[in-house]
């Protein structure tokens, strides 16, 4: 299938800004994140005509629906959400070394991708609604903002450590200065915890046209209310108890674990209404 083919390109293309903006960063050469940049852009464009080809594709097979409903297709909108996610934060701090922190996150992604089952396959009757296009949408949104703000945790970790030792060289000292990092770690956050919100009301939604009940402690929506537990803590540390720093970067990450627990671990290692790997 040509959505496919375009899918596996889009993989090669952020493996290439991975590079990129690492040899830029170790080789201290501006030019180089330049190239890694036009690189993520050709990337959004490829992956974003392979879910409209993939949709289009849907329709001529007769299923016609949006291309997020299994896992295959849930790991490319991802990688996809977290370029277009990472290319907004690019452009309004101007700063590339972040997408060496980011762009990896994409390209792991896409490499766990292409060894699921790509092939288009129908819903069944109970989950063909809208509120499928709202929930998986909103959550991976959130998702990615999520990413974007681990990836930056780490980047603040590793400057704030510099700092303090008065180092001012090398590798990490082309990094952002730690009060820029914090900054952003929470403002990604304050961008994705509405979406997943919105997710998970719409899941809700969705969960009461195609079984009847808004919540049923599925291990799905347990480890999503979880997550929100997580990110709700770091926002009201943050804005009632000033948390910023160390702290603040530490509870980024476990919030960005517990999220891809919620979202591959539940789905592949338990049983429920959303497991991939029990069907």
């Amino acid at each position: 299938m040509s959505n496919v083919l375009l899918f596996n390109l889009t993989t090669v293309l952020f493996g290439a800004a991975s590079v990129l903006y690492l040899g830029a960063l170790y080789a201290k050469n501006d030019r180089i994140a330049v190239y890694g940049s036009w690189v993520c852009a050709l990337a959004a464009v490829t992956s974003t005509a392979a879910l409209g080809v993939r949709w289009l594709e849907s329709y001529r097979m007769g299923i016609g629906r949006i291309p997020v409903t299994n896992l295959y297709e849930s790991l490319v909108f991802f990688a996809w959400s977290v370029n277009l996610f990472y290319m907004a934060v690019e452009r309004k701090y101007g700063s590339r070394t972040i997408g060496a922190f980011v762009m990896p996150i994409a390209f792991l992604t896409m490499l766990f991708a292409v060894t699921n089952d790509s092939t288009i396959q129908p819903l069944v009757p109970a989950l063909q609604s809208y509120w499928l296009h709202a929930h998986v949408i909103t959550c991976f949104v959130g998702y990615a903002a999520f990413a974007v703000s681990a990836g930056v945790a780490v980047m603040y970790l590793l400057k704030s450590r510099r700092e303090r030792e008065g180092v001012s060289g090398g590798v990490v000292g082309r990094l952002p200065e730690s009060r820029v990092l914090d900054d952003l770690v929470y403002r990604a956050i304050v961008w994705g915890f509405p979406f997943l919100t919105a997710g998970i009301i719409t899941g809700a939604a969705w969960a009461n046209y195609a079984w009847g009940t808004y919540w049923s402690w599925d291990p799905k929506e347990t480890w999503s209310l979880i997550v929100w537990l997580v990110y709700a803590v770091y926002l009201h540390a943050r804005i009632t108890r000033g948390w910023h720093g160390r702290r603040a970067a530490i509870l980024s990450i476990v919030g960005f674990g517990t999220t891809l627990f919620c979202y591959l671990g539940v789905n592949l290692l338990l049983s429920g209404l959303h497991s991939y790997g029990g069907g």
